[in-house]
């Protein structure tokens, strides 16, 4: 192996080791529901966008700025003439035409003009600043949004794994019965007919598994599109959905339920300064106008080649103009009128959707009451359920209860389970979307 060879293998090692080790494919990775969502907040493609815009407006505020300062332009103009101009004139009562002009027409200059007196230009400037702010608050918005949308995808995966493990387990326990139920049959202690109901009742079950499994990989890919990670990663939860039933009282009665953080009332507020700081445009309409301009030129008039014999004379002067509306129909009247209109409206916009608000809050505060009362009895009813189904299982293993006295055990223990799962799930899903109703930044 010669020494070019060695190098390169070297080098292909060192990158190795510098390069970022990934998932393979297939592997599971543990991750908490704030992971998930910086991760989305990171490669969710209606983030990106929202940031773009806040951009692209901060872009046509400076363009709009830039017409504060001179504009400098250069211009260079030839002009060839084909047939010069005749006269005729009278000499001592004798006529005579002669030829006006020149061939050759060259023009070389620069040209600058200045704003003065430009109010509407520069409360186009203010508005610009106003229009940014609105960028910057639909920004937050999505944000908002994609938070509150990887929150409710992390818990259905949350309770999608829970609602498995409880079909799991309720499979597992009718396969054990089965088991039972055919050693009890080659025994001779048990009938034919409870060896086959018993596998019946897996037969049941199975379906149930598959769609428990079915839940699971769809809550997978909905929260895995919010983040905008690869389909082939397998994410798991860091804690379990019945590990969060201690949490569930996160908005006591004396908690601060102000609306001044609502994405959507602030968004009118902009836009009501918006239309306020229109308003103050059409006004600046009738001010007079007052703008500068200076224009440097050289110029040279030749017959013949149009590249030789040239002599170029400057030219230079500077100018102000003055404009003043007088009268235009009545245009600008109306059109202030119009905006005026539109000022009324949002203000009516504005009490109206405090108003929806409030009410979401109380309707949102009173379901998260009730669904924090369910939980705490569904625990009882879950810890009620799994001492009877045990009780029944004990009585069943000695004969003293029957298989179906023990299904109904089973089925009300199942029942039990999912729906003290159901309400943490509703509880978690009803906090998430207070916090997007009084635009709670957790990010």
């Amino acid at each position: 192996m010669n020494l070019n060879m060695k190098r390169i293998l070297i080098l292909f090692a060192l990158l190795l080791t510098l390069l970022p080790s990934q998932t393979v494919k297939g592997e599971p990775m543990t991750l908490s529901r704030q992971q998930c969502i910086q991760i989305a907040l990171q490669d969710n493609p209606t983030v990106k966008i929202a940031d773009w815009e806040v951009k692209k407006v901060d872009y046509a505020k400076k363009e709009t700025l830039a017409s504060v300062f001179p504009a400098i332009d250069f211009s260079a103009a030839y002009q060839r003439s084909i047939e010069l101009q005749t006269i005729r004139m009278d000499f001592g009562g004798e006529s005579q035409s002669l030829k006006m002009g020149s061939d050759n027409t060259w023009n070389i200059g620069f040209s600058a003009s200045l704003p003065i007196i430009a109010p509407t230009l520069w409360k186009a400037i203010s508005i610009s600043d106003t229009q940014i702010l609105s960028s910057l608050e639909d920004a937050r918005a999505s944000r908002l949004d994609l938070v509150n949308q990887v929150n409710k995808a992390y818990y259905a995966l949350m309770l999608a794994v829970a609602s498995k493990e409880v079909v799991k387990q309720n499979y597992d326990v009718a396969l054990f019965n089965a088991d039972l139920f055919q050693k009890q049959f080659e025994n001779g202690t048990a009938s034919e007919y409870d060896v086959l109901r018993s596998s019946v009742q897996v037969k049941n079950i199975e379906p149930d598994l598959l769609q428990a499994d079915i839940a699971l990989k769809q809550c997978q890919l909905q929260l895995k599109l919010l983040m905008g990670v690869s389909t082939d990663l397998e994410i798991i939860p860091d804690i379990a959905l019945k590990d969060l039933s201690e949490e569930m009282w996160a908005y006591p009665s004396e908690a601060d339920f102000s609306l001044v953080d609502n994405t959507s009332l602030r968004s009118l507020e902009i836009q009501r300064k918006l239309l306020s700081q229109n308003v103050t445009l059409k006004k600046f309409s009738w001010i007079p106008t007052l703008g500068a301009s200076y224009n440097l030129s050289w110029t040279s008039l030749s017959n013949g080649s149009p590249f030789r014999n040239q002599q170029f004379n400057p030219y230079s002067f500077v100018g102000l103009a003055l404009s003043v509306p007088i009268f235009s129909g009545g245009s600008k009247l109306y059109g202030l009128k119009q905006a005026q209109v539109q000022l009324k409206e949002i203000d009516l916009q504005k009490d109206y959707l405090m108003n929806s608000l409030n009410m979401q809050v109380e309707l949102a505060i009173d379901n998260m009451n009730r669904e924090a009362a369910q939980i705490s009895s569904s625990r009882d009813g879950v810890a009620q359920a799994g001492k009877a189904y045990d009780i029944m299982q004990k009585s069943f293993e000695i004969g003293a209860a029957s298989y179906l006295e023990l299904r109904d055990a089973e089925l009300a223990n199942t029942s039990a389970q999912l729906v003290y799962l159901q309400a943490i799930y509703n509880y978690l899903v009803s906090s998430s979307e207070l916090d997007l109703l009084l635009g709670k930044e957790n990010f």
